[in-house]
């Protein structure tokens, strides 16, 4: 078995990491823009063997693991070279885009559109992790269009490693993650934003800053590089979340001023809620 992974970061590495477990015999090449990360993921035994998008024919799997901006240039470029039994994926953040930029690709049953929910704050080789996705729930749109043998060799890949599947539309997935996903690292980096702006003014603000903000911030040590890119890309859905966001938060500033704390404490009451909804997501993994 051969596996190309292009972009050895955090989920591509990671997908390898698993591979190697679960198919020992299995050769990865890896192929980055980024030669230290190229050399760093050979040196840690993520990938085995350099390699380049023109060696690509022979593939079993490609994954595509770029930056969601990137993946629009490399991925036809992908299907341009491979053979007739290779299946390629990618795992980025947004789907619209991508499905877009390969529709009428002569080798679109070839490609399966997915997204992988996982994932830390780090990037980089070293950032991957063995049994990230166990558990994990992977979204797969347009999967009609990826030819039925290739569908099979790919999900029976994604379950060996643990995920669990969903199917999804394009646009369902753009809108739904823009809640879950986008508009939280926004937060996370805006209250980072918020914190460090007034640190220049009040030196002790970190001494007193405990887990809670930690954990909140967390998201803000995520790549700009990366994400960037993401923003751009699902533009539209994320400022519609970003509206709503911004007018609940303007309700408790309101709230405040008007000392209204028995509407605030119905409003928080009404939040909590959200354990349930957690506690089931644990349950369901």
């Amino acid at each position: 078995m051969k596996i190309y992974v292009i972009g050895i970061g955090l989920i591509g590495g990671s997908m390898v990491l698993d591979i190697k477990a679960l198919y020992p015999e299995a050769t990865i090449y890896g192929i980055d823009s980024n030669e230290s990360h190229l050399a760093e993921a050979i040196a840690l035994g993520v990938v085995d063997e350099a390699a380049t998008i023109e060696d690509l024919s022979d593939a079993d799997f490609v994954i595509v693991s770029v930056p969601v901006d990137a993946t629009l240039m490399v991925l036809p470029k992908v299907l341009d070279v491979i053979g007739d039994q290779t299946i390629v994926f990618e795992v980025g953040s947004t789907k619209i885009p991508v499905c877009e930029v390969v529709a009428n690709h002569p080798k679109r049953r070839n490609f399966i559109a997915t997204h992988p929910i996982a994932g830390t704050e780090f990037s980089g080789p070293a950032a991957a992790i063995k049994g990230l996705f166990q558990g994990k729930t992977n979204i797969i749109c347009e999967v009609e269009k990826t030819t039925f043998k290739l569908q099979e060799k790919a999900l029976e890949l994604f379950k060996a490693m643990g995920m669990r599947i969903r199917y999804m539309d394009p646009k369902s997935h753009d809108k739904h993650i823009a809640y879950v996903s986008h508009l939280s690292h926004i937060s996370a980096f805006m209250l980072g934003k918020t914190v460090i702006d007034k640190e220049k003014d009040e030196q002790d603000i970190f001494d007193m800053a405990g887990s809670g903000f930690e954990s909140t911030v967390r998201l803000a040590k995520s790549s700009p590089a990366m994400w960037t890119p993401i923003f751009r890309q699902n533009r539209k859905q994320v400022v519609k979340t970003l509206e709503e966001y911004i007018l609940n938060l303007s309700k408790f500033k309101d709230l405040l001023e008007k000392e209204d704390y028995e509407a605030i404490y119905n409003e928080m009451e009404s939040v909590n809620k959200i354990k349930e909804i957690l506690n089931g997501i644990n349950i369901n993994k």
